[in-house]
Formats: C-alpha cells, sequence, structure tokens
C-alpha cells in the first residue's frame, strides 16, 4: 500500500522531487564514470602490435617481488607482493639456445628495443604531429610484426636505416635521402635504405630498424636482448607452448612467469594473447596501477561528496513536506509508515535517477578517460573498458543513498508528537536536536584530526586521499552545525544588513527564523569554496616548494636542454675544457624495498661547483659509484646516517648495494636518491641527459657555439630552465584539475540545485510580502542580501576549511606553513560561487513572482 501512496506522491509531485532527481543523477553519472576508469586501470587490456606475429612472447619480468613468511599459532603463513619497476628489464642473448630446443618452437627471434628519435624538423626531435614515440630496433626483428620492404634494401652498413611508411609519408622520405637520428648516443645521420610497411595496423609507434650491429651498439646493453619472440611450428598450440617454454626455463634455473601472470620468484615471463601487450607497452602497463589509484581516490571523494549533497538536498525536500507530512500523523499515520512512504518514494526516485545518471556516466567515463590520454596522463595504447559493474554499482549506490538520506531526513518529523509537527510545519524550531549537535561536534574533531594527521605525512600517496578526506569531513561538520554558524552570522551581520534599508532588515530577520533552510545553502557552497581551492592550490603549493629548492641548489652559470629525448653524453664532453665543470643529471625511479623514490644520478667530478643539496651529514666528495646521497626525508623513512648499507633495486630491475656517503635537506627539488651518473645511466631506458649543469666563465654565444653540433640543445640560464619547469608544472596541474573536475561540477550543480529548491520554496512568503506593500524590486533586493550573506558565510568557512588543510598539507610535504595561494585563481572561486549564488536566486525569484499575489495567498497549500 505505502509502495502505491508513494507513487502518487511522486506522480504529484514532480517538481517537489526535481532536485533530489538531479542530485541522484549527478551522482550516479559520478559514480559510473569514477567506476569506468577503476575498471579500465583493473582490466584494460594492451593491444599488441610489434609482437603481432609472434604468438609467444618471452621477456624479463617487470616487477619487483616481496615476500613475508608468517608463523603465528602453529601456522604459516606466505604473502607475495609485486610492484613495477620503471624501466624495461632485458634478458640474456643466451637464453635464446634454450627457446629454440624446446620441441615446438620453429624460430626464435630476438628483440632489441631502444629510444631512436628521427630529427625530422627544425626542433629537438620529431614524434610525429600525432604523438607517436619513435623506437630503434635491429632489422631481424621486422618479422615479429611483420614489416615488410616496398621500396629499397635491408639496412647492411652501420649508416644505414630502414624507416616505416608512416614516417616516410610524413617526413617525405625515399630511399637514400639522410636523416638523422638521436638515440642512446650522439646524433647519426643515416642513408635511408628503405621503407616497409607492417602488416597489421600500427598506430602508437615508429620504427626504425638498424643493422644486427648498430642496433647492439644503440641498445647499450652487450649481451642481452629486450625481449624473444617466439613462432611455433604448424599445429602447435601457443598455450601449450607456452607452457613447455616456462618448463624449459625453470630447468635451466631461468624461471618463468606463465599466461602473462607472474609465477614462482622468477625473472622471466612467457607471455600469449593480449599479455603480450604489456611486454611492448611498459608505460601502458604502469598505467593500470596509475588509474585503479586515481580512479579509485576519484570515485571515493566523489561518493562522500555525493551523499553529503543528497542527504543535504533531501533534508530540504523533506523540510519543505514539512506541513505535509504533519496532517499525516495527525490523522492517524504512524511513524513506521511515515518512513515507509518516505523511503519508498526515495527509492523511485532514486532507481529512476540512478538508472539515468548510470547511462550518462558511460560517455562521461569515456570522455573523461580521452582527456587524459590527451594530456599525456594515460597512454592511447590502454583500451578504455565499459563493462556492466560500474553502472550497476552506481545505481546500487544511488538507491541506496537515496534511501538512507531519506531516513536521516525523517528522523525530526517522525519522531515529535502529531500536535507539535503541526506547530512546527508553521514555525521553525530554533533548536538544535541533541544528535545532530553531537555528531557535527565529532565530525569537526575528526576533521581536526585529519588535518594534524596530514601535517605528519611526507608522501603525496599517503597525503593526496587525507587532503580530500579532510576536506569532506569538515564540510560535513559545517553542514550540520549550520543552523548554529547561519544565527551566528546573522547576529554578527545584523548591523551592516540594517544599512542597507529595509530588505536588509527582512534579510536578517529571515536568516534567523529560517536558519535550517539557509543551513542548507551554506552547505554546498562551503564545499565548492573549500574542494576547489584544495584542487587548484595543493600542486602549486607542492610544485613551488619544489622548484624553490631547485632553484637555490642550482649554482650552474648555464643551463643544456633539450626539447627531444635528452643530451647526449658527447654534448657533454665537448663542453669540458679546463677548469669548466660539466654536471650531467639523468632521472629515473628506484624501489627499496616496494617502496618508490625518485632518484637521479648526477656526475661526481666538480659537482659541488654546479649544484648544493644543502648536505646536512657527510659529505659529496664521496659520491661514487658505490655510494648514494639521500634526503632527509628518505633518511628518516629509512633510518638511515652517512656509513649505512643500503639494499635497493636500480629502475630496470637491478639488485645493488650501496652505501650511504651524505644526507641533504633539497629532497624535493632533486628527487630522494642521488647517484654516480655512470650508476643510472646503465641501467635507464634512456641514458641520455636530462639537462647538463655548466659552471664557466664562458658566454652562452661560446657554449651554443660548442654545441652546434647537436640539434636542438638550447644554453639557457637557471631562471629560464625553472621557467621550463613552471610549465611542466603547469601540466601536471591540469591533470589533477581534471581528475578532481567532475567532483567540483557536481558540486556546483548541487549549489544551483538547493539554491532553486530554496528559493522556489517560500513562493507564499513572497505573496504575503507583496500583499503587505513590498515590491518586486524590493523583494528580489531582499533575496539578494540573503544570498550574498549566505555566500559570504560560506566563502569564509571553505576559505578557513581550505587554509587549514593547505596549510597542513605544505608543512608535511614541504616543511613549511605557506600554502601557494594564487590571488587570481582564488578570486575566480570566489566569483564564481557568486555568480552561481546570484543566478540561481535570481531566476527562480522571479519566475515566482510572476504569480499575481493575491492568486498565490489564497491557493491552497
Amino acid at each position: 500500500m505505502m509502495l502505491r501512496y508513494a507513487l502518487k506522491t511522486v506522480r504529484a509531485r514532480k517538481a517537489g522531487f526535481l532536485g533530489a532527481f538531479l542530485a541522484l543523477m549527478c551522482a550516479a553519472a559520478l559514480i559510473t564514470a569514477c567506476g569506468t576508469l577503476l575498471e579500465t586501470g583493473l582490466r584494460g587490456t594492451v593491444r599488441t602490435e610489434r609482437y603481432a606475429a609472434a604468438p609467444v612472447v618471452v621477456s624479463a619480468d617487470q616487477n619487483v617481488h616481496q615476500r613475508t613468511v608468517k608463523h603465528k599459532k602453529g601456522k604459516t603463513k606466505v604473502k607475495h607482493k609485486a610492484k613495477p619497476i620503471a624501466e624495461r628489464a632485458w634478458l640474456a642473448a643466451s637464453l635464446a639456445e634454450t627457446l629454440a630446443g624446446t620441441p615446438g618452437v620453429a624460430r626464435v627471434i630476438p628483440e632489441l628495443t631502444f629510444p631512436a628519435t628521427p630529427l625530422t624538423g627544425t626542433g629537438g626531435g620529431d614524434t610525429g604531429a600525432d604523438g607517436r614515440a619513435a623506437y630503434g630496433h635491429a632489422w631481424e626483428s621486422a618479422a615479429l610484426t611483420p614489416y615488410r620492404l616496398t621500396s629499397g634494401t635491408a639496412p647492411e652498413a652501420a649508416t644505414d636505416v630502414v624507416v616505416d611508411r608512416h614516417l616516410a609519408e610524413r617526413a617525405r622520405l625515399a630511399p637514400g635521402d639522410r636523416l638523422t637520428v638521436q638515440s642512446t648516443r650522439a646524433p647519426r645521420s643515416y642513408r635511408v635504405s628503405g621503407i616497409a610497411a607492417p602488416g597489421p595496423d600500427v598506430r602508437h609507434q615508429t620504427s626504425l630498424f638498424f643493422s644486427a650491429a648498430e642496433a647492439r651498439r644503440l641498445a647499450a646493453h652487450p649481451g642481452q636482448v629486450a625481449a624473444f619472440g617466439v613462432v611455433p611450428e604448424r599445429g602447435t598450440d601457443p598455450e601449450r607452448l607456452r607452457h613447455d617454454l616456462a618448463e624449459a626455463l625453470r630447468d635451466t634455473g631461468g624461471g618463468t612467469g606463465t599466461g602473462g601472470s607472474k609465477g614462482a620468484s622468477t625473472g622471466v615471463r612467457v607471455t600469449t594473447g593480449d599479455a603480450r601487450g604489456a611486454v611492448e607497452f611498459l608505460d601502458a602497463a604502469a598505467a593500470r596501477t596509475k588509474l585503479v589509484s586515481m580512479g579509485g581516490a576519484m570515485g571515493g571523494t566523489s561518493l562522500l561528496v555525493a551523499v553529503l549533497v543528497v542527504v543535504g538536498t533531501f533534508a530540504l525536500s523533506v523540510q519543505q513536506r514539512h506541513r505535509e507530512l504533519a496532517l499525516l500523523r495527525a490523522v492517524a499515520a504512524t511513524t513506521g509508515q511515515v518512513r515507509r512512504l518516505l523511503g519508498r518514494e526515495a527509492l523511485i526516485v532514486g532507481a529512476a535517477a540512478g538508472t539515468a545518471g548510470a547511462l550518462l556516466g558511460l560517455p562521461l567515463g569515456g570522455l573523461l578517460f580521452d582527456r587524459f590520454v590527451a594530456l599525456g596522463a594515460v597512454p592511447a595504447t590502454l583500451q578504455h573498458i565499459t563493462g556492466f559493474v560500474p553502472p550497476l554499482a552506481a545505481v546500487a549506490a544511488t538507491l541506496l543513498g537515496a534511501w538512507a538520506a531519506a531516513r536521516i531526513a525523517s528522523r525530526r518529523v517522525t519522531r515529535i508528537r502529531p500536535a507539535e509537527a503541526l506547530a512546527e510545519a508553521r514555525a521553525e524550531n530554533p533548536r538544535i536536536p541533541w544528535g545532530r549537535l553531537l555528531a557535527g561536534l565529532v565530525l569537526l574533531a575528526g576533521g581536526i584530526v585529519l588535518v594534524v594527521v596530514l601535517g605528519m605525512l611526507h608522501t603525496e600517496p599517503a597525503s593526496t586521499p587525507v587532503t580530500f578526506l579532510a576536506v569532506v569531513v569538515l564540510s560535513s561538520a559545517v553542514a550540520l552545525l549550520g543552523p548554529l554558524l547561519v544565527r551566528a552570522a546573522a547576529l554578527l551581520l545584523a548591523g551592516p544588513l540594517r544599512l542597507t534599508g529595509h530588505g536588509g532588515r527582512l534579510a536578517t530577520a529571515n536568516l534567523r527564523a529560517g536558519a535550517a533552510r539557509a543551513a542548507s545553502v551554506v552547505t554546498p557552497l562551503t564545499l565548492l569554496v573549500g574542494m576547489a581551492c584544495t584542487v587548484l592550490f595543493a600542486q602549486p603549493t607542492l610544485g613551488d616548494a619544489a622548484r624553490a629548492q631547485a632553484r637555490e641548489g642550482v649554482r650552474a652559470d648555464w643551463v643544456v636542454a633539450s626539447p627531444g629525448p635528452g643530451v647526449p653524453a658527447e654534448a657533454a664532453h665537448r663542453l669540458r675544457s679546463g677548469e669548466d665543470v660539466v654536471t650531467e643529471v639523468v632521472r629515473t625511479t628506484i624501489r627499496v624495498g616496494l617502496d618508490k623514490y625518485a632518484a637521479q644520478g648526477v656526475t661526481p667530478a666538480g659537482l659541488t661547483r654546479t649544484w648544493d643539496p644543502d648536505v646536512v651529514a657527510g659529505s659529496l666528495d664521496g659520491l661514487t659509484e658505490r655510494t648514494v646521497a639521500v634526503s632527509e626525508l628518505a633518511a628518516d623513512q629509512l633510518g638511515l646516517v652517512p656509513g649505512d648499507a643500503l639494499k635497493l633495486t636500480l629502475g630496470d630491475g637491478t639488485p645493488v648495494e650501496v652505501t650511504v656517503a651524505a644526507v641533504y635537506a633539497r629532497g624535493l627539488g632533486f628527487g630522494d636518491l642521488t647517484f654516480a651518473h655512470a650508476l643510472v645511466a646503465a641501467h635507464v631506458d634512456n641514458p641520455l641527459a636530462a639537462t647538463l649543469l655548466v659552471g664557466t666563465d664562458r658566454t652562452r654565444v661560446d657554449l651554443a657555439a660548442a654545441l652546434r653540433e647537436y640539434p636542438g640543445l638550447t644554453v639557457l640560464t637557471p631562471a629560464a630552465a625553472d621557467s621550463l619547469q613552471a610549465e611542466r608544472q603547469q601540466a601536471n596541474a591540469e591533470v589533477n584539475l581534471l581528475a578532481m573536475g567532475l567532483v567540483l561540477a557536481f558540486t556546483a550543480i548541487a549549489v544551483v540545485n538547493t539554491l532553486a529548491m530554496s528559493v522556489s520554496e517560500r513562493v507564499r512568503e513572497f505573496a504575503l510580502l507583496r500583499l503587505a506593500g513590498a515590491t518586486r524590486r524590493q523583494v528580489l533586493r531582499m533575496l539578494r542580501t540573503e544570498a550574498l550573506s549566505l555566500l559570504l558565510l560560506a566563502t569564509t568557512l571553505g576559505s578557513a576549511i581550505a587554509l587549514s588543510v593547505l596549510t597542513a598539507f605544505g608543512i608535511g610535504m614541504t616543511g613549511r606553513a605557506a600554502p601557494a595561494v594564487l590571488p587570481l585563481g582564488y578570486v575566480a572561486v570566489v566569483a564564481g560561487a557568486g555568480l552561481l549564488t546570484l543566478v540561481a536566486t535570481a531566476l527562480p525569484g522571479r519566475v515566482a513572482l510572476r504569480v499575481r499575489a493575491v492568486t498565490v495567498a489564497t491557493a491552497r497549500e
């Protein structure tokens, strides 16, 4: 019976339920979009291109592993964890004999993969207008795709190169033309000996093929290969061959991983099918982990924001029906019946809104993924997944959220006696229930605890979720304590508002009498201002501190940079003369255990002439290939002092043990670990220097003349190099802004929705004011005064929340209580919130005032 009544109520009060419907629909769309990102991270596939003609691929394991054995109560529990490494791990070339001797193998094709950028433009490199990465290979591995010559001949001499058809068409190359290629060594001019076309479609990379000897020189991994492509004999099942190869490698002690998944502790993986794509595109495989983290963080924050917004919307909706519900109580409806009625109404609205929102969320998730690809946060090789789980989860979360919100919002009206309910329907109860007050204080205390904890977190993965969680928890406290805050604000603003005339006096009276209604407006506005400021200023706070440390630590007179793949070692040798010092800087990521740390390799000779990381213990004079300098943060986390031994895994999975030579303070600007350049350069995919730090008395013109043989290299002042770093920082900020942009958009919609509902409720009040002699202009002025008063309160609360959270974030991450608040950005946030507030107040107000006052006043409620 209650379901029938609920259906009739929803049908009769479509306009009244519109606000709740919009809030729930946006919440479902947001959850679905974030869910598709999370699902892509968990199940997204990477289609192979280069290995299309090799049904089985043998490669090195791209993970570092940790096995923990615990003995408890007579039971042994073994836990195994794995984390991806940053660079490509290589295999011993001698494994080819083992693979070739396995029954069912027709051919084993060794693969070499290394950066090889064609310098076809005027800049430092050309990855193509379509953003393709360029890689070099030996011609013998062309059969893995396969690539076949369409003109010319295979490369034979060390100066020959075969280019793919896509590059030839774009750069207008033909056999016999000259092409300069920047690979892992100095740029070299090659003769285009041929043009090759792939059998299957290759859309995400450009391939250049060299002679076997030249490819081995450029790969710079003697006696090693990137992978083996295995072609089975006719009639041999690739899955069966995969198993046989795994067994053969295990018997030789090399170990195996099977089916694309990690087996017993190994160093070799045997993959087939879609698992081959992860071997080919290492960045796509790492992006899956990033998407899981990003999608989980966005989804969690979105869910918390959605709950806060939906509960507030339903509270306002139930408050608007207070008299109707009181009459139901007066005609003998029990508490349980009223609750069931509201619950079923919420489920009906939630089902419709959840379904519509889930359908909207699927294309929204696709658009969000495409933007991440366009910004370079996710590689295009990772295929976006749109399964059925995110929409179903969104609908379920919407139904549960709607039902819970209705139950929470109906607590007051269902607990009081019918006579009191009728009395409260006419005038708002000024008292806040003790339960609500206590819950608000608990959330306020919880938010303060989160802010304190945030000040003690020193890593971005740990601090980012706590940052946004603190904003949501403190905003929730504002939602519960809102009526008290509104009354306090009305008391403080009474004097200034009185000076504005009759409209100001009416606005003050309305804020005091309708504090609960006003609080429902303040909550989303506070959340919008607080969340927007946190999203906009968290990354600049971290980035500015890092750049400040880098500026203070770079002592070089000049910085040599490249817009292409990097600066070759030969360029550094060319600049070294007399007393000049040139420091090559190459960057990577290493792991200590399973923990990831940013690292760099620098040239030890004359290091203190060009670089000052603010050493607090030890000395950089002891920096060699067997030692390391660590930041204070890493030293504290790992318990290290100069002289301690440190076991770690380099970027390509090579385990090493080094001795701590120094501890420095400027880890935020230069990374947590600093090694000798030679050690890092031998274990990264791209050994070219990111920059050269040059200490010299020579001028920029002299340095540029010495580097004229190296296309694209630019000589910059340290200040100009810092500006380039600021541009890269802005690109990263765009990714973060996009990641949280949906949450901000949802909050902005909630602001408009709540304001429109709040104003629309007051049609009878406006009519009575007009009958008492107020003009339409005076009523609208009163509305604007109320809206601006609530905007001032929400801006103050949101700014205070953001400032406290950002200050704690800055203390934890940078050691400074100085968040980077951009004035124009803050003004834009406040102006945007103000525009939404005024528009969402003025439009419903004008619509409400169009109806004749007598008609409204004499109409039945």
